[in-house]
């Protein structure tokens, strides 16, 4: 197994998967500053500092932990559509989240087009590879459906119910 500092390139049919560059900053806060986009995902758009912040956490997964967040890009245009991957938030959640946690994010042009799941697919890949644990787990709203949908297309299967800053939470789990 390669312990990893950063982010390896993942090539799919249509995206790369690739290590989150300052470039990316701008893409990155609009997509987080989008009400469509964090809907679910606590609801309040979020401003410059915190998707500064989330850019910082995404490399810096990697360099400490030897796992994180990858850049999406469209193949055909280069264009930063979202990101996805695995981290440890240490969230204040119950029972604690032991193994990685999985997510994904994409800006909203690109829903609807089999991105996500394409992404989801390829680092699922790589973490069977990679993650002596063989097992990750995601949370998602019980209101959002697409995303829970998306989970169970990709293998994930509902382990418990539990709320996570006094909201219900649906955690998944799947083995690798």
């Amino acid at each position: 197994m390669t312990t990893f500092t950063a982010a390896p390139t993942l090539i799919t049919e249509r995206l790369v998967l690739d290590a989150h560059r300052l470039e990316d900053f701008d893409a990155l806060a609009s997509m987080w500053a989008d009400p469509a986009v964090v809907r679910y995902i606590g609801g309040n758009p979020r401003d410059r500092e915190d998707s500064w912040g989330r850019l910082l956490r995404y490399i810096g997964h990697w360099q400490l932990l030897g796992y994180g967040y990858w850049a999406v890009r469209e193949k055909a245009s280069g264009h930063y559509i979202g990101g996805i991957g695995f981290a440890d938030f240490h969230r204040e959640i119950q029972p604690a989240l032991d193994v990685p946690e999985m997510g994904w994010t994409l800006i909203t042009s690109a829903h609807g087009k089999g991105y996500a799941t394409e992404a989801l697919n390829a680092a699922l890949a790589w973490a069977k590879d990679n993650f002596p644990q063989g097992k990750t787990v995601c949370i998602i709203s019980p209101e959002n459906r697409a995303s829970i949908g998306l989970a169970k297309k990709v293998g994930f299967v509902e382990s418990h119910r539990s709320e996570y800053h006094q909201q219900s939470t649906v955690v998944m789990h799947r083995p690798l």
